[in-house]
């Protein structure tokens, strides 16, 4: 819109999308909300459907860098938040204690550098070893009796309330770094060694460090 700022810097990431139609969806998407970046993990092919989807957002298509793992899309990423319709029921396993959409819309523009939305497959959706590695895991309410989306459809809803609760105001304080947090969770990692904290128990208590800080959304200091 007129007058406005350029909305952060937002990547969005799917994990091996099986049909091109929900890619091309996707892209449409994207340009309707002023979203750029499209990251593709082992994507189907993008064929005549997934182009003729995206309407007048073939451009989004063109320019979609293509990866042929997780690890190596995520490699410039700053702040990573994965996306499931499945939650833990016991707050003790952190790795799919969630966020809902409206809470995290709220503080990630407080993020500074690149933000990854990451989708999983439409089938089976993120593997845990994915999850694990993003700072939070976002999660959009739907009915107990279907709970799980369209891909197209829960990015398209993502990127809507993104783009409506825009806050552009600029940030006094600089946000902690990709480079600064994975020396945080390595001392802290090694924290755990030092106070012989059980190793069985050492992954999980990890993760649950990483989703901790995830949500605080830290400054540098």
């Amino acid at each position: 819109m007129d007058g406005e700022k350029e909305i952060p810097d937002f990547y969005i990431m799917l994990v091996e999308p099986k049909y091109g139609g929900n890619v091309g969806a996707i892209a449409r998407a994207m340009a309707n909300f002023e979203f750029k970046h499209l990251y593709l993990v082992n994507p189907c092919n993008l064929d005549d459907e997934c182009y003729a989807r995206s309407k007048h957002a073939s451009y989004i298509l063109d320019d979609a860098k293509v990866f042929s793992s997780f690890e190596e899309a995520i490699q410039d990423v700053d702040y990573l938040v994965a996306t499931s319709s499945i939650e833990s029921q016991n707050d003790k396993r952190h790795l799919r204690n969630s966020v809902l959409l409206e809470e995290l819309t709220d503080k990630i523009y407080d993020v500074d550098g690149k933000i990854g939305l990451v989708f999983g497959r439409e089938d089976y959706g993120l593997l845990n070893e994915e999850l694990s590695k993003c700072d939070v895991m976002l999660r959009i309410p739907t009915s107990k009796l279907y709970l799980s989306m369209n891909l197209s459809h829960a990015v398209s809803l993502v990127l809507y309330t993104l783009y409506v609760k825009q806050s552009f105001e600029p940030q006094e304080k600089r946000n902690i770094g990709k480079v600064e947090k994975e020396k945080l969770y390595m001392f802290f990692s090694n924290l755990l060694d030092i106070i012989d904290h059980p190793k069985h128990k050492k992954e999980k208590t990890e993760v649950m460090f990483r989703r901790i800080m995830g949500r605080a959304i830290l400054s540098k200091w």
